[in-house]
């Protein structure tokens, strides 16, 4: 409770100190209890209007008793958001590790989270392509695990999509046609061109609405050898066939050219505090002259990814491993150099945070279609049925020099029907859903990092034929995984809201999931080939939730909620591994426990909540380090938005964040690749950097079985403010707490603010606006993939940078 009084406080106070910095509109009375409620000043931020992506019902976030957060478009604009890493300042809960160097979907609650779409799931997205964010009237944040309504779901949360359409806030079609024209240029050769339009059309007799949009963006990039080409289409459509019946429709398409970012190499204490770098060039491999190294000139000579330090007396960890351990190390053939994994060369420099790990010809290349039919039928007296049909599919190849590649071609359909009916009775209204569904998920999948190293370029000088890797996407060859398969999805939910009118209000829900399995690898593309090839299982899960609130007096509302989620253990590309599939160790569940307390003040122009929670995935003997870890999150999110004014709008949000990885913690132990600070008995670093030694890292207890990168406490402020002559300022700035790089805990990165600043200017149909990102030129750095790399390789932030739009509205 100590805890919980210091939050409202901090919020308290950053309500009332904030800089001032928001926007003019009128308020809007509500015709019935139902009608949305506008508050001047607001962004359209202030949880006052319906959100059904959270339990399918139509309930405001003040009503409903889970922990979630809404950005809207106006924020969206306002801020300058561009990518989900923005998203930090808008939201509690909200921190992402690098998935080198890709926006694909945030870390919700310590964990990777999901991207649905109108309220239905993509397919899985680490790093595949950075999500969208333009294109979104809003975008909901729900932190934990999905309602069963909405399927199986991973354990963090999810983002919700909402695309732009013909609707206006209150739901009905737009009456007359507008649109905008936008261009946003910015440091490092930014270029990005926006059009959309949309408004009401008559079809056959019927009313008809339309929004296009579309993208085009031709950008440099800070770091060294980077760069992105993207183009995103949007398109949906609304037809009000009769008084009863209408469909809504419509889809995305995005293709997108750019490169991941490893960041730096040789991670050390020294690199991070001083930009301290060893140099060196690794020895030389290319036998055959061809410039790049193969599989086979790899293992002709030796073993690379030395396993602890086996090979000179020791043990699997990493205090083991000694100097003797590389200088006595002798060619496969006996004619190759001794200590093959050794640098030459040696010395030491410092290193620009623009040299990372990516290469000349490095690329991340992934086309993403996405696609909706929903058909509506509103009986009257409460009573819908919904047909919803969504594809999501995605093509992506990716080619990294330092020896990892894979491609996916995946894609999923689904289609499900959701009966509403609600009741008003004397003593509450009551609301009653049922959903069949089928979803059918369809994968291809490759790829190759048995000869990931890292540390073999020198990222003063760039890849040469002494560290640049010939990869399985070049060849279609050596790949260590390369799996085809399906798996189908036949589910059944119910859910019901009992609202009554005394103040109690209780959600109750249950689901019933079958899914069945194939899954197959193909031997002609593998190094290794395993002895069972090809695997079929089927397993079913229930998933079930409840929830309970009551309204008290003064607009406060206590909440409290249970509930368990099944989820599919999947890989980065929509995979099944053919060994999870016959052991049927591809469905796993989470429970979830939490309690907080919302309320809305000051005529709805001041909100605030706060919750606790824990959830933990219940299997831990299945996971995937990439999308889908065996975790328990325990936490504190604290949020406040308060318009203050028809001209000042602000914000407060901290977080509080313990992530423990329970597959680690029963183990007692967790494999990683050793960096240089894990080597604590090697004196001479040069003497490996060459390959990559690798071994178990002790979990001797709780704490040390915690995900890094994540910080425990994570504070955040925005404000804007508008004047009355049509200019506007905006400010956000987040706090976050150091963290270690890797699960060893050998690296600390250092604790840091980050700061926002931005200002327009609006004339007539014309809008200016210029924002500066990390205003103080703050150097901070970002964990990538800590589990495994967090030792060796980090990401070093990019520095004060500048954006300015010119945006014609009509």
């Amino acid at each position: 409770m100590y805890r919980l009084a210091c939050v409202a406080s901090l919020l308290s106070c950053t309500a009332i100190t904030s800089p001032a910095f928001a926007q003019t509109s009128t308020t809007q009375t509500p015709a019935d209890e139902s009608a949305e409620i506008v508050v001047t000043g607001s962004l359209d931020a202030l949880p006052n209007k319906d959100v059904g992506s959270i339990f399918g019902f139509d309930k405001t976030l003040v009503e409903t008793p889970r922990s979630a957060s809404t950005i809207s478009g106006e924020q969206i604009e306002r801020f300058g958001i561009t990518d989900i890493y923005d998203l930090v300042a808008q939201a509690p809960g909200t921190f992402t590790n690098s998935f080198f160097g890709v926006g694909g979907a945030l870390d919700i609650r310590g964990t990777p989270g999901e991207v649905y779409f109108r309220g239905v799931r993509r397919l899985d997205n680490p790093g595949n392509y950075p999500t969208p964010i333009g294109a979104s009237d809003r975008i909901d944040i729900v932190r934990g695990p999905a309602s069963p309504i909405y399927g199986p779901s991973k354990t963090g949360g999810y983002m919700n999509f909402v695309p732009k359409s013909a609707r206006v806030k209150g739901g009905a079609l737009l009456d007359h046609a507008e649109g905008e024209i936008s261009y946003t240029g910015g440091s490092w050769n930014r270029n990005v061109l926006k059009a959309e339009v949309r408004g009401p059309a008559r079809v056959m007799g019927t009313e008809f609405g339309y929004s296009l949009y579309a993208e085009i963006e031709d950008s440099g990039s800070y770091y060294r050898n980077m760069g992105t080409n993207q183009t995103v289409l949007q398109a949906a459509f609304d037809n009000q066939l009769t008084d009863a019946l209408r469909i809504e429709f419509g889809g995305m398409y995005q293709k997108y050219s750019g490169q991941q970012n490893g960041g730096w190499n040789r991670l050390t204490q020294d690199l991070v505090d001083n930009g301290t770098y060893i140099t060196g060039s690794a020895k030389p491999l290319d036998t055959n002259g061809d410039g790049q190294l193969s599989p086979a000139e790899f293992t002709a000579v030796g073993n690379f990814s030395p396993f602890g330090g086996f090979g000179c007396g020791g043990n699997v960890t990493a205090a083991s491993i000694t100097n003797a351990c590389f200088n006595t190390l002798t060619a496969a053939n006996g004619t190759g150099p001794s200590n093959y994994l050794a640098l030459q060369n040696v010395g030491t420099t410092k290193l620009s945070r623009k040299n990372v790990l990516t290469g000349e010809n490095d690329f991340l290349k992934n086309t993403a279609k996405t696609g909706y039919f929903d058909i509506i039928f509103d009986g009257g007296n409460g009573f819908e049925i919904k047909n919803q049909l969504f594809y999501d599919g995605y093509n992506n190849d990716n080619e990294n020099a330092y020896g990892f590649s894979q491609f996916h071609d995946s894609w999923v359909i689904e289609d499900k029907i959701v009966v509403s009916k609600a009741f008003k009775t004397d003593v509450g209204k009551f609301s009653f859903q049922v959903s069949p569904s089928i979803r059918y998920t369809d994968f291809l999948h490759g790829e190759d990092f048995d000869f990931e190293y890292f540390h073999r370029v020198d990222l003063t000088q760039g890849y040469t034929p002494l560290s640049d890797r010939l990869l399985s996407t070049e060849c279609d060859c050596n790949y260590t995984n390369y799996v085809k398969g399906h798996y189908t999805d036949y589910g059944l939910a119910g859910l019901a809201d009992l609202d009554f009118d005394f103040g109690l209000d209780l959600v109750l829900g249950a689901r019933y999931d079958v899914i069945d399995a194939k899954s197959t690898i193909d031997p002609t593309k593998v190094r290794v080939v395993p002895a069972v090839l090809t695997g079929t299982g089927s397993t079913g899960a229930w998933s079930w939730t409840a929830s309970a609130s009551y309204k008290l007096p003064f607009g406060l509302i206590p909440y409290v909620t249970a509930s368990r989620q099944s989820t599919v253990v999947a890989g980065q590309g929509a995979e099944i591994a053919v060994a999870d599939v016959i052991g049927e160790n591809f469905v796993a569940a989470s429970k979830l426990y939490e309690g907080g307390l919302k309320g809305s003040f000051l005529d709805d122009k001041l909100y605030a909540a706060v919750s606790v929670y824990k959830q933990t995935r219940t299997d831990h003997n299945v996971q995937s380090a990439t999308v889908n870890q065996s975790v328990e999150t325990r936490g504190l999110e604290a949020e406040a938005r308060w318009a203050v004014d028809k001209h000042l709008f602000i914000t407060g949000a901290y977080t509080r964040t313990k992530v423990y990885n329970q597959t680690f913690l029963d183990a007692g132990t967790a494999f990683s690749f050793f960096g240089i600070e894990d080597l604590v008995n090697v004196t001479d670093p040069t003497l490996f950097l060459g390959g990559q030694p690798g071994g178990l890292v002790l979990i001797p207890d709780k704490e040390a079985s915690r995900r890094q990168g994540i910080p425990t406490n994570l504070y955040s402020a925005t404000a804007s403010y508008a004047f009355d002559n049509g200019i506007a300022l905006t400010a956000s700035v987040v706090q976050v707490d150091s963290v270690f790089s890797g699960q060893s805990r050998v690296v600390k990165l250092p604790a840091y603010t980050l700061v926002d600043l931005g200002a327009s200017f609006q004339k007539d149909n014309w809008l200016f606006r210029v924002v500066v990102k990390n205003v103080t030129d703050t150097t901070y750095y970002r964990a990538n993939f800590t589990e495994l790399f967090g030792s060796t390789i980090v990401l070093p932030e990019r520095p004060r940078s500048f954006q300015g739009s010119v945006i014609y509205k009509f």
